[in-house]
């Protein structure tokens, strides 16, 4: 009987303090959902543009390496992160600013290819994981790789 009064009692104090609306409450500056009813708003947000989002290399030969510069422009109110860039294959490395890109600030994320073990068109996608709405951009590259 006592062991029973006992989980009561422990019970009861555990929902006692778990109700206790002073101490959990989270401001409102923590939770933002920039998404509304009629849609996106970016307001207060970092906005990522690039200048180009799909460049073509034409013909390569098999074996050679090619790079592109895509540009790009914080054009938010925030600081762009970027926190993760990965590419659909492994014969595609992206390179990407660590540190966050100012409001109005430009950047740039280089992306090289390498065509070995490659044959006839390729088209690559380079996923920009980043703080902005929606959190993920894309960027594709492509070209008609020709064995000697």
């Amino acid at each position: 009987m006592k062991k029973l009064a006992i989980i009561f009692i422990s019970l009861g104090l555990l929902v006692a303090c778990s109700c206790n609306n002073e101490r959990g409450n989270l401001s409102t500056d923590v939770v933002t959902n920039p998404n509304t009813a009629e849609g996106k708003s970016n307001d207060g947000l970092p906005v990522i543009e690039f200048e180009k989002e799909i460049h073509d290399f034409g013909k390569l030969v098999q074996g050679e390496k090619a790079t592109f510069n895509f540009r790009f422009k914080n054009n938010g109110d925030k600081d762009l992160v970027i926190s993760q860039v990965k590419s659909s294959c492994g014969c595609t490395v992206p390179k990407y600013p660590k540190e966050p890109v100012k409001p109005g600030d430009e950047g740039v994320l280089k992306v090289t290819f390498d065509s070995e073990g490659r044959k006839g068109v390729q088209n690559k996608v380079i996923t920009v994981v980043h703080n902005g709405q929606p959190n993920q951009t894309f960027v594709r590259i492509k070209a008609m790789v020709i064995v000697p």
